[in-house]
């Protein structure tokens, strides 16, 4: 019986010299990865409102800034366009307006956006044509996603004998644009 206690107290042992602050190691590192994710996010989509348009220089510099962490992101960008549209019961007379108006949202999602970041034909990457504009008012928001393993999951997995999801991190940002480009 004493032999068992033994080999009990060696992996007890091992367990609380190596293993779990090997485990507090990863964890810490997923916590900073979600930071420097979150960081990126945010100041990407900060500089979009205030700058009223997307460059691919701007959507280059974000994702290379989300790479810094070793993990795989999963990128979506939503663009909401509000317009105002008066109402007449025969569009072709004005005086027939009848003193209100129609919201019509237009929503753009992030392969449109590509689209004119990164076009199929030659463009300069600088061409102004490869800008993605928005207006005053508009709605921007970035989601992004890991879809990697992360360390401290596969590590938390492997003690407990468990298989955790992928997507630890997931932060949607956005807000008002608040400035555009002519």
């Amino acid at each position: 019986m004493n032999s068992y206690m033994k080999v009990f107290s060696i992996l007890l042992a091992v367990l609380l010299l190596y293993l779990y602050p090997i485990y507090t190691a990863f964890q810490q590192q997923d916590d900073l990865s979600e930071l420097v994710a979150m960081k990126a996010t945010t100041t990407f989509v900060d500089s979009v409102r205030d700058k009223g348009y997307i460059s691919p220089t701007m959507y280059n510099d974000f994702v290379d800034a989300l790479s810094v962490t070793g993990l795989v992101f999963d990128v979506q960008m939503q663009h909401e366009s509000k317009k105002y549209v008066p109402v007449y019961t025969d569009v072709t007379r004005p005086e027939t307006f009848q003193n209100r108006y129609e919201l019509h949202t237009d929503n753009f999602y992030h392969t449109q956006i590509m689209a004119t970041l990164f076009p199929e034909q030659s463009v300069r990457k600088d061409d102004p044509l490869r800008r993605y504009k928005l207006r005053i008012g508009d709605t921007f928001a970035v989601t992004v996603a890991n879809k990697s393993r992360m360390p401290g999951t596969v590590m938390y997995d492997f003690i407990n004998n468990a298989v955790s999801a992928n997507e630890k991190i997931v932060i949607p940002y956005g807000g008002v644009v608040r400035n555009e480009v002519d």
